[in-house]
């Protein structure tokens, strides 16, 4: 690449580096396909794992792709969007997770450790919540770039997969405003109870999406929607992604709310000339209990790895996808082929 991606002076300015970004290598993913079909296992028996392990030799460029070292990485950022109470829980919620994030008692915790990922937490100026969406811009360009940039640093370029996550009180609303703004269709089906609203608080968060989504009406950017009804976290999140395809690393993405961040990039590279999948490098951990994000993946043709009904964030179910990545790059690297374990092959 002929420069970094970020910082960038501008949306524009962004938009025009992303013709930059490194392709998925058919030729490594071929020969992977040849070793699959060549492992002491009937074609295809491995189902999913088989083809997690192709998406990793293309990504990485390399035939036997590996997940010796991954990344877990968490942004946490607070909205302006809770004055219209639609928190369950208060707001000083955010910086207490993180402290517990970083003091090693959350569930990313202890799943970052099983499958052997380094969690990394990055705090986005709690102190300083975004704008009030269903009243002004959550962020102006400036604040917008400056959080991409964050998520784009903070990313281990050395690393083979990135497990993405966020906390941040507030944000299924936030999620919600921005699916809505990016693909349309009623606020009510994109708005979900998040960690606990009640059917009249769900109500409430609906009436919010709204009044953003009336206050940016014919607004078609993806990155000013992003400013204008997104966090600092969304916008991290994003910077993370673009930083992993600029290192040819796997991204496992978590639930709704990661999902409608990336959505961002998404609907951006759909309008790039000629068109670029910004999120081809990106894994589906798994689809959560918040109602918008089956649809949101569908929108975005993504097949979620995992099933479990998570709904907690912070990357814990991209956590446990991970392990389905670890074991389907175990079995590529480590089984013998046929003519290695003197098996007849028909």
């Amino acid at each position: 690449m002929s420069q970094p991606l970020l910082p960038a002076a501008s949306f524009a300015d962004l938009a025009s580096r992303l013709a930059q970004l490194p392709a998925f290598d058919e030729a490594h993913a071929a020969m992977a396909r040849e070793r699959q079909s060549a492992l002491t296992k009937p074609p295809g028996s491995l189902g999913r794992l088989e083809d997690i392990a192709v998406f990793a030799a293309g990504w990485q460029a390399r035939t036997v792709p590996t997940a010796e070292r991954t990344q877990a990485l968490v942004f946490a950022g607070n909205h302006g969007v809770c004055a219209q109470a639609v928190n369950v829980y208060p707001q000083s919620v955010t910086a207490q997770m993180v402290e517990n994030f970083r003091s090693g008692g959350a569930a990313i915790n202890q799943l970052a450790g099983l499958c052997g990922a380094r969690l990394d937490i990055v705090a986005l100026d709690l102190d300083r919540p975004t704008g009030d969406i269903s009243v002004v811009d959550a962020m102006d360009e400036a604040e917008t770039l400056a959080a991409l940039a964050q998520g784009y640093a903070a990313v281990d370029t050395e690393a083979h997969v990135l497990v993405l996550g966020e906390m941040g009180i507030g944000n299924t609303t936030i999620a919600a405003a921005l699916a809505a703004a990016l693909f349309g269709g009623r606020s009510e089906d994109w708005v979900g109870p998040g960690t606990g609203a009640n059917a009249e608080g769900i109500a409430l968060k609906t009436r919010v999406v709204d009044r953003a989504r009336a206050r940016i009406a014919g607004e078609t950017s993806p990155l000013r929607i992003l400013a204008a009804v997104g966090g600092r976290e969304q916008a991290a999140l994003c910077g993370a992604i673009l930083a992993a395809r600029s290192a040819r690393i796997t991204v496992v993405l978590d639930g709704f709310i990661c999902t409608a961040a990336a959505a961002v990039l998404g609907r951006l590279g759909s309008e790039l000339s000629p068109p670029v999948d910004l999120l081809a490098h990106c894994l589906a951990g798994h689809v959560g209990a918040e109602p918008g994000h089956r649809p949101l993946l569908a929108r975005l043709g993504k097949v979620p790895l995992l099933d479990l009904g998570m709904r907690l964030g912070e990357g814990s179910g991209a956590a446990v996808a991970l392990l389905v990545v670890k074991a389907a790059l175990a079995a590529h690297a480590g089984m013998a082929t046929f003519a290695e374990a003197g098996v007849s092959d028909r």
